[in-house]
């Protein structure tokens, strides 16, 4: 049987706190650094899709460390539901911040799209590091 007692290293967050603090960069930039989406690009819902990487990203990173072999997966589970609600929550926040950034705004779609970023980072962790580990 496999312990549930394991220890990662706080070096192999590293890259998901960097990414976490540039996502808080890219959401406080004002409307007038960003740059401008016009023509095809706007019809694709660019703007959606970057959401859903940036927030993909950011949980695959926090992710990532927990798919050692030796940590029991109902553990790992654990460990990846919670990174997910946090991602799902830091999305609300990021967007309640924009209400105070010139130029921003709230938008639920946003939110949706950093949710599904989320959610796809899970979906990919889950099977990945619970099946296939």
């Amino acid at each position: 049987m496999k312990s549930s007692v394991f220890k990662i290293p706080l070096i192999k967050f590293i890259p998901g706190i960097a990414w976490f603090f540039v996502v808080l960069i890219m959401i406080c930039l004002p409307k007038t650094d960003l740059p401008e989406v016009e023509g095809w690009l706007d019809y694709l819902y660019i703007d959606k899709w970057i959401h859903i990487g940036m927030f993909g990203i950011l949980a695959f990173l926090f992710m990532y460390p927990f798919h050692r072999k030796d940590i029991v997966p109902t553990t790992k589970r654990g460990y990846f539901l919670i990174i997910f609600t946090l991602t799902v929550c830091w999305g609300l926040v990021t967007e309640c911040i924009q209400l105070y950034i010139p130029g921003r705004s709230f938008d639920l779609l946003d939110w949706v799209a950093d949710s599904s970023g989320a959610l796809l980072a899970l979906y990919w962790c889950k099977k990945r590091y619970l099946f296939n580990g």
